[in-house]
């Protein structure tokens, strides 16, 4: 992933505190009164973003359990590679939507929102679950700079199975919504970057029939060589078998 992709994103949250100092603040929150009101049931877990600096202020235990990861690889830099590669591109739309949002927004009115749209989030061991993602701003100055951001990841990998998704801004105490603002459809088919020539050139040979053993032999490598390609594309575009693998890659018409 290009890593000015990153420094995009980083410049938005940056954006959207007014690039604000802070002054000796003591973040005292009542972090179960905000959950209820934001946060779907099914398995969570919640995080304290400041938007300054662009860093993870706490993480909760319950993410260690729902992706597998430890506390520090949950960071802005790692991002890429814990978004599902088709989704982080709406993924940098919509947190410009968000930017843009709540820097016009009245400063009385910055904490009386939440953020809400779903991506799919890579678990450590390689696979993915869909995620809702709320946010809301817990902490701004008196010109409506945000902060501090309580977010709230939920899965909801067995309500929603297909791809794509909308982005909602949900008033709270009493405001209005505005639901749908953004609406995204993602196709199925991976980014043609996550695959190697190699592998395409594997996956060609698969779909002609060839064992391991035979695709080793013409292209001048081992089976065993042949079978670790095999099982990094499996793992790349998220197919269950190869079987899955070749119907996809015809249907879909990745070549």
């Amino acid at each position: 992933m290009d890593p000015n992709k990153i420094e995009l994103v980083k410049t938005l949250w940056r954006e959207i505190s007014k690039h604000t100092t802070e002054n000796g603040f003591a973040l005292e929150l009542d972090i179960h009164k905000k959950l209820l009101s934001i946060f779907h049931v099914g398995r969570f877990y919640y995080y304290i973003f400041n938007c300054l600096n662009a860093s993870m202020e706490f993480i909760s235990d319950s993410m260690c359990n729902l992706l597998g990861h430890p506390k520090s690889h949950f960071r802005v830099e790692n991002l890429a590679e814990l978004i599902h590669p088709d989704d982080f591109i709406y993924f940098i739309e919509f947190e410009k939507k968000v930017t843009n949002f709540f820097t016009q927004l009245p400063p009385a009115l910055v904490t009386s929102y939440k953020v809400s749209y779903d991506y799919r989030m890579r678990k450590a061991d390689g696979g993915y679950i869909r995620i809702l993602h709320q946010a809301t701003a817990i902490h701004t100055d008196s010109n409506g700079a945000v902060l501090r951001v309580l977010g709230v990841h939920t899965d909801i990998s067995q309500l929603k199975k297909t791809n794509g998704s909308t982005l909602s801004f949900i008033g709270l105490n009493g405001q209005p919504s505005f639901e749908n603002v953004m609406e995204v459809q993602v196709s199925c088919r991976p980014n043609q970057s996550l695959l190697s020539n190699r592998e395409k050139q594997i996956l060609q040979h698969l779909l002609q029939g060839m064992t391991s053993a035979q695709i080793g032999f013409t292209l001048h490598i081992s089976k065993a060589t042949v079978d670790r390609h095999r099982k990094n594309m499996l793992k790349k575009t998220n197919s269950k078998s190869t079987a899955e693998l070749s119907i996809r890659s015809i249907r879909e018409n990745w070549f």
